[in-house]
């Protein structure tokens, strides 16, 4: 951006993009990109249709014959459509997703190809591990790894301007078999899950033979016009603003949240979902969120990994369709300071093959007792492992949203809402509820409390808060990949299950009835559990005092919360279940710890080069003109004790700003020279991060001293309010 046209610089956009092809109904072309079973059904003989239903439904695996069959169909149809190459689509541990395109092609003769696409191409493929983060499950010169077909998530077409590619989604492992990625883990956890509710329905004489975790992931994110965007090395490179004094007005008003949304935003947001559409992502709710040019979008909910999936291509979806139409969605947690964050709030439940919700209070007595088991279990699996919980989302990122009068703190809570707490407060004391309100159901069952019917409450500063038949787990970042938090929380619920069939099992053989056997277990884990569940304002200083009391643990910073994971029962918990194993456990921990530690070196090294590069000398020639000018006032006699005041402030904010420059140097070379990961990452939080505020204290004053045409990038109030 050039120098000095920074003050009235309206953005430039390309024209946003017409239309829809047709003005067909969104159930004329929804999923049309997907090999979904409805499109197999079609394509494939009988018999290879239920294979492929039972290898979805049942986990069975599939046949090298029938997966040639699904092979040559699915190649027949993404060609079809355009696709010239096909990739194996996986999440390694960057955080992102990963491809590697290969064309169909095959040579067939002198001077000849021939497409080709064998069910062996479709169920693996070798791509380099190498360069993707393992922490330290294999070395560097051990590049082999293997993806491999993964059936109950459907392949689809992913259309560039340039073409089509068909996008298989596969597990990423090692040579060694060792998980590489955040799909596998996510899928042990679903059967694990799976095997540990059903064994606790079977007591409840349930007709359901698969459980399963499904996810409704709200993604909030950030517009901002492109030519603004690309004239901030801090956005493009960091993803946040290191810098960038407050706007007059920012979001006091409130008059963002709900509000109409603009012309260019809304052909964004048309286009953005059509293609959305096309790959079977069901978005229902698109909406201006609380911050200015902040948004939302929202899906109906689905089986949890299909879920993860699908926001994942959320994600790539509003960055591409995003530049086209001249703007860059910002999906970091926290990009502009002194406004609201963006979260992605995981909408979480359990559902069963029979169509039933499990944390829906159900119709009958025994599907209520049914529903308390349930939730009185998921209680106690945060209680229990809420550290783990904390580090399944942690982030340099999100650090900086959570607990900011914005988002839930970092303490782990449940928030069930006063009925619930009620029925459960009455549950531990021996207490029959005797509900006379029509929204109760009472079930007139000795010891069997009635229970709200529809509980809607809300409370938006809870992590993880109960809201009618699912769980919200609100403490999720924008720019995570859902797997981790999903697979953490199914594992966890999954375990506490397994121990409750235990202790009901262990009661009734010691001579209980049923129902007096299961009152008496849930009756003992809310007991030991409750600690965890808070009714009040989670942003109170009186809520972390009580916390602390309860033995909840508040862990602020992500090297701390990491310690979740390489706890010695977090461990142990994983291995024993059999979702993670014990390297691929400390592995994890390992690399989220280097990417925090590399973060914050980035954003250490930007810090740097934008005050020394950009703001320091566009105050010094600030500081020039004024020196000049209060030289020349003085030569005339004139008193101007303002403009020397003035002076003195420009000079005064220009050495501070490079004496914290000079100091954030000398912690980053010692915080780099750190080996042990732990060590590296405590040290660039403790260390070299607090420097960051103190520098941007001088640079964010300069910007309100200097003016506005000398500033060298694109201001708040520019970025925020101007599209």
């Amino acid at each position: 951006m050039p120098h000095g046209v920074r003050a009235e610089m309206t953005p430039k956009h390309s024209q946003p993009a017409g239309p829809a092809a047709s003005a067909s109904k969104v159930s004329d072309y929804y999923g049309c990109n997907v090999f979904g079973l409805e499109t197999m059904k079609l394509l494939l003989p009988k018999e290879t249709y239920r294979r492929v239903q039972d290898a979805v439904e049942r986990g069975e695996t599939l046949d090298i014959e029938a997966a040639n069959a699904v092979a040559s169909a699915m190649k027949t149809w993404a060609m079809q459509k355009g696709a010239t190459h096909y990739c194996h689509w996986f999440q390694p541990l960057t955080g992102a997703t990963a491809e590697k395109h290969d064309a169909f092609i095959d040579l067939a003769g002198q001077g000849a190809v021939i497409e080709t696409f064998t069910g062996q191409m479709l169920a693996q493929a070798e791509p380099d591990a190498s360069s993707f983060p393992s922490g330290g499950l294999r070395v560097t010169f051990e590049a082999r790894g293997y993806t491999a077909w993964d059936p109950t998530s459907p392949a689809f077409i992913l259309e560039n301007p340039g073409g089509a590619t068909l996008c298989i989604p596969t597990c990423f492992v090692s040579y060694t078999g060792h998980a590489l990625d955040t799909k596998t883990p996510l899928l042990r956890s679903i059967e694990v899950l799976n095997a540990a509710a059903l064994s606790v329905l079977e007591l409840f004489k349930s007709d359901a033979r698969k459980v399963f975790s499904t996810l409704g992931a709200e993604q909030e994110y950030f517009l901002v016009d492109q030519e603004y965007f690309q004239a901030r090395p801090d956005l493009l490179l960091a993803g946040r603003t290191l810098f960038g004094a407050a706007s007059p007005k920012g979001q006091q008003l409130e008059d963002h949240y709900f509000g109409s949304i603009k012309d260019r935003v809304f052909a964004f947001m048309t286009d953005f979902e059509r293609e959305a559409f096309k790959l079977g992502i069901p978005l229902k709710t698109r909406h201006n969120e609380v911050a200015p040019h902040q948004f939302e979008c929202a899906p109906i909910f689905e089986e949890a990994n299909v879920a993860v999936d699908h926001n994942q291509l959320v994600m790539d979806l509003l960055e591409r369709i995003a530049a086209r139409h001249g703007l860059a969605a910002l999906l970091y947690e926290k990009p502009f300071a002194g406004v609201n964050g963006s979260g992605k709030h995981n909408n979480w439940s359990l559902g069963t093959d029979t169509g039933k919700n499990l944390l829906s209070p159900g119709a009958t007595p025994q599907e209520n007792l049914q529903f308390l088991t349930i939730l009185t279990a998921i209680v106690k699996a945060v209680h229990d492992h809420s550290l783990l919980l904390r580090a399944s989302i942690a982030s340099s990122g999100n650090d900086h949203r959570l607990g900011a009068n914005e988002a839930p703190p970092a303490i782990m809570s449940v928030f069930l809402g006063a009925q619930l707490t009620k029925v459960l407060d009455d549950l531990e004391a021996g207490v029959t509820t005797k509900g006379t309100d029509p929204m109760w159901i009472s079930f007139g069952i000795d010891k069997i409390p009635p229970v709200l019917k529809d509980n809607t409450d809300r409370n938006r500063t809870s992590p993880f808060a109960f809201t009618g038949n699912k769980f919200e787990f609100r403490a999720v970042g924008s720019s995570a990949n859902s797997a981790v938090p999903i697979a953490t929380l199914n594992t966890i619920v999954a375990n506490q299950l397994r121990e409750t069939r235990k202790e009901i099992s262990a009661a009734m053989k010691g001579g209980k009835a049923f129902k007096e056997a299961v009152l008496e277990v849930l009756r003992g884990q809310y007991r030991q559990s409750k600690a965890v569940c808070f009714e009040g304002n989670n942003y109170s200083e009186e809520w972390v005092r009580q916390a602390k009391k309860r033995g909840l643990p508040n862990e602020k910073t992500t090297p701390a919360a990491l310690k979740g994971f390489s706890l010695k029962k977090s461990v142990e918990l994983f291995a024993g279940l059999g979702v993670l194993t014990e390297e691929e456990s400390r592995s994890r921990c390992h690399v989220l710890l280097e990417k925090y530690a590399k973060d914050i070196s980035i954003e250490a090294k930007l810090v740097a080069e934008m005050t020394t590069t950009l703001f320091v000398p566009a105050a010094v020639d600030y500081q020039n003109r004024l020196a000049a000018a209060v030289a020349a006032n003085k030569a005339a006699g004139i008193k101007a004790p303002a403009q020397a005041a003035l002076l003195r402030d420009v000079i005064g904010h220009i050495e501070g700003a490079l004496a914290g420059v000079q100091s954030l140097g000398e912690s980053l070379a010692e915080a780099e020279g750190l080996e042990e990961a732990s060590a590296r990452a405590e040290a660039f939080c403790a260390e070299v991060k607090p420097w960051f505020e103190k520098i941007r204290a001088h640079v964010d004053a300069l910007e309100l001293l200097m003016p506005a045409a000398a500033w060298p990038v694109p201001k708040y109030r520019e970025m925020l309010f101007l599209m």
